[in-house]
């Protein structure tokens, strides 16, 4: 009898494991576009800096004040538009975020001066304080957690995709238009992205009219946030913070990487736009690979060992060491050639880390995953406010970019000493037994 009535299930089971799949491959495909575009209009303000500084007449600190304003105001609501996030839902906070930041990209498209510009960049990092913790609130709605690494690593492949192709693309329309067009057409794209989500996207698998009275998987029968416990501060603060001050130095050399490479290129390897537009791009884009490699090797460990901790320890570990061999030699001053080649592997080996960095957050507290990844990626906020800022007052008192990435190497080691120490324990009282991750972190 129950084998007949398994087979008469068989097919439902069967329709119900496709429309999950068919669903996730389409969430996962829109959090990669919104992940590309967010990167695409975050990072195209480095590529149009030289041209920014020329025409506004700033200093490199001042410059280094513009792309910091946007992570003053992106740190500080973190934690806030995480939880908010939560509690609009993924589909309806990421149709206002969407909106919002189009439109602050289009802002920053027409601004006439250094006051203008800050602005622009403060509503920018306003909106886009929430979108990471959103989508990761989405990932972990759609996606099994033993994909965490996978799904973490491939949006953030994209948003390297879109940091890397940022200053190609601009570069072009500087020379064709100016640099106030890019700006203004990504704006454009963001707000169209907005629209698209909402309409495709459904906050729970049960919301989807096709999988409506179904059987789910268990962990796919996400409560609404009315139904869900109140969030554990305490516990998930002692259990997060250390990673988040991991994340601050990641968020040091990414930033790093993200606002000097090409005024580095244009003024200390005397390379002009077309040039530098090429060869940033070739830097930035090996962090393509190393954000996807570093989330499928992760989730391979876990799989293989059942140990979470050890899984994303180990991808830290070796992300960070990676990435402060071969950012040593910059030091130095080297050749064009070598600094090129020292700076991508560089960047590949630091985004090896990354998907680590997020999918901890899912793997400790799925069940508030975007507060507890609001907190962490608070880290990476704050790093954004302090290094271009930094960064650039050194550049202008030593003529140079030696000292700051000889800081960056030192900063890469302390965040490697305190990812191999630190042990983030889980905060998960609802999750499913089968579901939950054994030594999360």
């Amino acid at each position: 009898m129950s084998t007949s009535l398994e087979q008469k299930h068989a097919p439902a089971r069967a329709s119900v494991a496709t429309i999950l799949t068919r669903r996730r491959v389409m969430v996962m495909v829109l959090l990669c576009v919104m992940y590309f575009i967010s990167y695409f209009d975050r990072n195209n303000i480095a590529t149009a800096g030289p041209e920014i500084i020329k025409e506004f007449g700033l200093t490199n600190a001042e410059f280094g004040l513009a792309a910091s304003v946007f992570s003053l105001f992106y740190a500080l609501l973190q934690v806030a538009g995480g939880w908010v996030g939560e509690k609009l839902g993924p589909r309806l906070g990421l149709l206002i975020l969407g909106l919002l930041w189009g439109l602050s990209t289009v802002f920053t498209g027409m601004a006439v001066g250094l006051v203008t510009l800050l602005v622009a960049r403060a509503v920018l990092g306003l909106s886009e304080s929430a979108t990471f913790p959103t989508a990761t609130q989405a990932m972990s709605r759609w996606m099994p957690r033993s994909m965490n690494g996978f799904a973490q690593g491939i949006v953030h492949s994209a948003s390297r995709l879109g940091t890397a192709a940022a200053p190609i693309i601009v570069a072009m329309l500087i020379q064709m238009s100016g640099w106030r067009f890019s700006f203004i057409s990504v704006g454009i794209l963001s707000a169209l992205w907005a629209v698209i989500w909402y309409i495709m996207f459904r906050d729970r698998p049960r919301d989807v009219k096709a999988l409506r009275g179904r059987p789910l998987p268990s962990s796919m029968d996400i409560p609404k946030a009315a139904d869900r416990p109140p969030v554990p501060w305490k516990r998930l603060i002692r259990s997060i913070l250390p990673v988040t001050l991991v994340d601050f130095g990641y968020g040091w050399v990414a930033w790093v990487f993200f606002t000097w490479i090409p005024q580095l290129l244009s003024t200390t390897y005397k390379q002009d736009v077309s040039k530098y537009g090429l060869l940033t791009s070739l830097v930035l884009v090996g962090g393509v690979v190393g954000d996807t490699l570093g989330g499928v090797l992760s989730d391979a460990i876990l799989k293989r060992t059942g140990d979470a901790r050890l899984a994303r320890r180990t991808l830290l570990l070796v992300g960070f060491i990676g990435s402060a061999v071969f950012m040593a030699p910059l030091v130095f001053t080297p050749s064009l050639t070598t600094a090129v080649v020292c700076l991508a592997i560089s960047f590949f080996f630091l985004e090896l880390t990354n998907a680590q960095l997020w999918s901890i957050p899912m793997d400790v507290a799925p069940t508030w995953s975007g507060t507890a990844s609001g907190m962490m990626n608070t880290g990476f906020g704050v790093a954004g406010i302090l290094s271009p800022i930094v960064v650039g007052a050194l550049v202008d008192a030593t003529g140079g970019f030696a000292f700051p990435f000889g800081l960056s190497v030192g900063i890469l080691v302390a965040a490697t000493i305190l990812a191999g120490v630190m042990r983030p324990k889980q905060v998960d009282p609802i999750a499913p037994e089968d579901e939950r991750v054994p030594d999360a972190g």
